[in-house]
Formats: structure tokens, C-alpha cells, sequence
């Protein structure tokens, strides 16, 4: 198996953090006094790429700290891409979860953003063919697809770039 670069998405918490930059601030919205008066909001900025995201939704800054950094996986995934070398190409997770040619794991699962990006870097390396990433994949093309789908943004980015390539839009 040829060694790739880890994808920001999926780096340990740890790392993630020490390339971020962490703001805190107030929410707007409902919630009474104590959103109005207590910094929950968190929001992190990847400085290596400035990809950001946020949260505050949540009661507590460190409910809004763990839903951030979910988010911010989310965003690296769609947004970068790392180059895939020829020959064997799947981490360890992509093989733990791709089994019989089916993808395992649901999108709120702390795993889907390293799949997500992982997906994404194939299929950008295969021109935006699904069928092709596919198969350096080993799992259906149905199944690659229906991954890219459980996040409606990488989705829609992905319709996108193909459009402006002329190709049809996926289903």
C-alpha cells in the first residue's frame, strides 16, 4: 500500500486544533438571557487553508467546541483536495468500512469526514468520473454516490465542478 498524505479531515483533534484559530463570540437568535449574555458561539479557521466553520446552536461552548470541529471536518473534506497517487490508494478506514462493495458508515458518524474527503480525493483524481473512482475504490458506483449525497454540500460542489466540465449532473 503506497502511503498518502493525511487529509486534514481526517488528522487527530489534536492536530486539527493546533492549525486553527479559535474565536468565541455570542450568539444571535432564541435562547433568553443566557445567549445573550454568555460567549458560546465557537468558531474554528483552519489557517493552512482558511477553510472555517462554526457553531451555536448549543447551550454550552464545549458542546459548541465538538459540533465546530465536526463541521470544520465537513468543510476540509469538501474543500481540499490532496493528489492520489497509481496503485492501491485505500486507508485502513476506507477498507474497515467498505465491505462486500458497500460503504458503512452514517454521516453523523465521527468517521464520515475522512471518508467524505477520501471519496472526494478519488473521484476529483478520476476527472470527476464517478464510475472510475468507483472502481480504484472497490465499491459501487451507487455506493460512492450515495456517500457524496449524505452531504448535501460536497454534493452540490461536485455537480458544480462537473457542469462547468460539461458533464451531466449526478443523481
Amino acid at each position: 500500500m503506497i502511503e498518502r498524505p493525511t487529509h486534514p479531515a481526517a488528522i487527530d483533534d489534536e492536530m486539527l486544533l493546533s492549525q486553527c484559530e479559535v474565536a468565541k463570540g455570542r450568539s444571535s437568535g432564541p435562547g433568553g438571557q443566557n445567549r445573550n449574555k454568555v460567549e458560546t458561539k465557537v468558531t474554528l479557521t483552519h489557517m493552512p487553508t482558511g477553510v472555517s466553520a462554526h457553531a451555536g446552536e448549543r447551550r454550552s461552548s464545549i458542546e459548541n467546541h465538538r459540533v465546530a470541529i465536526f463541521r470544520l471536518r465537513l468543510a476540509l473534506a469538501t474543500e481540499v483536495r490532496l493528489g492520489v497517487p497509481s496503485g492501491e490508494i485505500r486507508s485502513a478506514l476506507w477498507m474497515s468500512r467498505c465491505k462486500d462493495a458497500r460503504i458503512v458508515c452514517n454521516p453523523e458518524h465521527w468517521d464520515f469526514p475522512a471518508l467524505l474527503a477520501e471519496a472526494l480525493d478519488v473521484i476529483y483524481a478520476a476527472g470527476l468520473d464517478a464510475r472510475k473512482a468507483s472502481v480504484r475504490l472497490c465499491c459501487t458506483m451507487t455506493q460512492l454516490v450515495k456517500l457524496v449525497k449524505d452531504h448535501p454540500a460536497a454534493f452540490e460542489k461536485w455537480n458544480r465542478d462537473r457542469a462547468a466540465k460539461q458533464m451531466h449532473a449526478m443523481k
